[in-house]
């Protein structure tokens, strides 16, 4: 039993009808150029069976970016860093202001908590049908934090009411991640929005820019990668 004024910790993910879990996925973006073909890299990718997807980066023409997935944290510092330092990856140059490093998180609402956490962000990464993605980091300014937890609630359901129309209407659809002392930049999430085009993609960002979070409560907002999926592992 908690003494008063004790601190309880509480670090399980909770969703409806008291749903707990202590899994996740991570999810990092790695940005490199000076890659003249990527087709070596797909045979690596192909070949080392990691859960990813390789972009083309619209904005370098010698550009990708790397979005690797898993469950356990130290795949990135042993796998993955076998792979990224090893040729073809070794040879290309990383742009460590795009890299981007998250987990899955829940609100305490989902009917689904397991769904949420582990298998929707893998299926809207890798859907083949949804080559397009924007991803980019967001810093929440401080006085969010001071707001109630009613006025927050009524900020944060104008940002999703409008992310989930683009979503039913197939126009773009979102993964989220939690970063909090995970960004050099101290960023507090990581977004992912991807679809079958580009232009509902930055249409929906133009839209968020007049609801209340981003026009007033939003410190930082990027920078943005863009890159269109030459591969993408199977969903397993």
């Amino acid at each position: 039993m908690s003494t008063p004024g004790e601190i309880k910790i509480e670090v399980q993910e909770r969703g409806a009808k008291g749903q707990r879990s202590d899994r996740r996925l991570w999810m990092q973006l790695q940005v490199l150029g000076g890659c003249g073909d990527p087709k070596p890299l797909v045979r690596a990718l192909e070949a080392s069976r990691l859960e990813a997807v390789l972009y083309q980066d619209v904005n370098d023409p010698r550009g990708v970016g790397l979005l690797a997935i898993h469950e356990n944290p130290t795949f990135f510092v042993n796998e993955l860093r076998g792979l990224l330092t090893a040729e073809p990856f070794a040879g290309l140059v990383l742009k460590p202001e795009l890299t981007m490093f998250g987990r899955t998180y829940s609100s305490g609402f989902e009917p689904d908590l397991e769904d949420w956490l582990l298998h929707r962000p893998r299926r809207t990464a890798l859907n083949p049908a949804w080559p397009w993605a924007i991803w980019y980091p967001l810093r929440r300014a401080g006085a969010f934090a001071r707001l109630s937890p009613e006025e927050q609630g009524a900020v944060i359901r104008e940002h999703s009411v409008l992310g989930h129309a683009y979503g039913d209407a197939d126009l773009a659809h979102d993964i989220r991640l939690a970063c909090h002392g995970l960004d050099v930049r101290d960023n507090d999430f990581v977004i992912g929005l991807v679809g079958r085009n580009l232009h509902p993609l930055s249409h929906l960002i133009q839209a968020m820019r007049k609801t209340v979070q981003t026009s007033q409560y939003l410190q930082s907002l990027g920078p943005f990668f863009v890159g269109h999926a030459l591969w993408q592992s199977p969903l397993r």
